[in-house]
C-alpha cells in the first residue's frame, strides 16, 4: 500500500487568469472574468491572482464582493517593468505599478510579482533589443528592481517577488543568480516558475535549494520536453511556443512538482505556490476540466 506524502503545511495552493487562457485585460478570446472566478473556485482553489490589470474589477469594492462570494482570496498581483532602461522609465513604471499595487493592497494581498520585459516581441516574434545585457544595464536593472522593491513596501506594504521569464534578460540559472548576487535580499524576492525555469534550462529543485533564503513565491507549470525540444531548435519565441503546446498539464511535463514543493516545504516557510498553465489563446470549455485534475494532483502530493 503506498502512503501518501506528508502534508505540505507551509504551502497555500491557488491559480490564476493564466490557467483559463487569459494574457490580456480584454481579448474576445479569452474567458470572462465572471466564469474565471465561478470556475477557479468550482476547481477547488481559494487564492488567486489579480492577472492582467483590468481583467478583473478594479474597483476594490466590487472585486471584494465578487471574490468572496465564491470563498476567493487575492494572493498577488503583478506587473511588467523594463527597468534595465534605467531611470529615463521610472515615471511611466510607477504609474502603472501604483494602480496595481493599490489595487493588491486593498484585496488584502501582500506580494507584487516583477516580470522583466521580453526582448523579442511575445506574439511576433520581432526582436526588439538585444537579448544581452550589457553591464550599464545590468546595474540598471538590479539598482532599479531595488527602488521598486523600496517604494513599494514603504508605500504599499508590499513585497516584490521577481519572476524570472522566458524572453526576457532574467532567464537561465546563471541570470538568475546573477541578478540575486547583486539584489538586496531586503528589498526583492525570487517567484520560482517552475515552467519558466525549466524552459531556459534550470532545475527548480536546486534552485529552491541555492536560492532558498531568497525564494518568496511560487508558480507551478511544467513543460512538455518533446514540445520545448522543437522550439529552442526553432528559436520560436514564446507566445507561439504556448500555442505549440509547451507549456502541458501536470504531471505529464517537467519538473516533477512532488519533489519541488517538498523542497519548498523543508525551507519552513509559508509560501504560495500559483498554478499558472499558459495556454492563450484556448477553447473556453478546456481550462476547467485541467484545473480540476491539477488541484487533486496536487493534493496527491501533499498539497492540502
Amino acid at each position: 500500500m503506498t502512503s501518501s506524502p506528508p502534508a505540505l503545511t507551509r504551502i497555500r495552493i491557488g491559480s490564476a487568469p493564466d490557467s483559463w487562457g487569459v494574457w490580456f485585460p480584454d481579448d474576445p478570446r479569452q474567458t470572462p472574468w465572471e466564469r474565471f472566478l465561478d470556475e477557479v473556485a468550482d476547481a477547488g482553489y481559494e487564492w488567486i491572482e489579480l492577472g492582467p490589470y483590468g481583467y478583473l474589477p478594479t474597483d476594490p469594492g466590487r472585486l471584494a464582493e465578487e471574490t468572496a462570494k465564491r470563498g476567493l482570496r487575492v494572493s498577488a498581483g503583478t506587473v511588467f517593468t523594463g527597468l534595465h532602461h534605467g531611470p529615463s522609465v521610472w515615471e511611466d513604471t510607477w504609474e502603472h505599478v501604483s494602480r496595481i499595487a493599490a489595487l493588491t493592497r486593498a484585496m488584502g494581498a501582500a506580494h507584487l510579482v516583477v516580470i522583466p520585459s521580453f526582448w523579442r516581441d511575445d506574439k511576433t516574434g520581432d526582436v526588439l533589443e538585444d537579448r544581452t545585457l550589457t553591464p550599464g544595464q545590468w546595474r540598471e536593472l538590479t539598482s532599479q528592481t531595488e527602488r521598486l522593491g523600496r517604494e513599494v513596501q514603504d508605500r504599499y506594504g508590499l513585497r516584490i517577488v521577481v519572476h524570472p521569464h522566458a524572453d526576457t534578460h532574467i532567464d537561465t540559472p546563471a541570470n538568475v543568480a546573477r541578478f540575486l548576487d547583486a539584489t538586496d535580499p531586503g528589498l526583492v524576492s525570487l517567484c520560482l516558475d517552475t515552467g519558466h525555469y525549466a524552459y531556459c534550462g534550470g532545475d527548480s529543485v536546486r534552485a529552491v535549494e541555492t536560492f532558498g533564503e531568497r525564494i518568496g513565491y511560487l508558480h507551478l507549470k511544467q513543460v512538455d520536453p518533446r514540445i520545448l525540444a522543437e522550439v529552442l531548435a526553432e528559436e520560436l519565441p514564446f507566445g507561439p511556443a504556448v500555442g505549440r503546446g509547451v507549456m502541458c498539464e501536470p504531471p505529464s511535463g517537467v519538473p516533477a512538482l512532488e519533489p519541488v514543493l517538498a523542497a519548498a516545504q523543508r525551507l519552513d516557510v509559508d509560501l504560495f505556490a500559483i498554478v499558472e498553465q499558459d495556454m492563450y489563446p484556448c477553447s473556453p470549455d478546456r481550462p476547467l476540466p485541467i484545473a480540476r485534475r491539477t488541484r487533486a494532483y496536487l493534493r496527491s502530493c501533499g498539497a492540502r
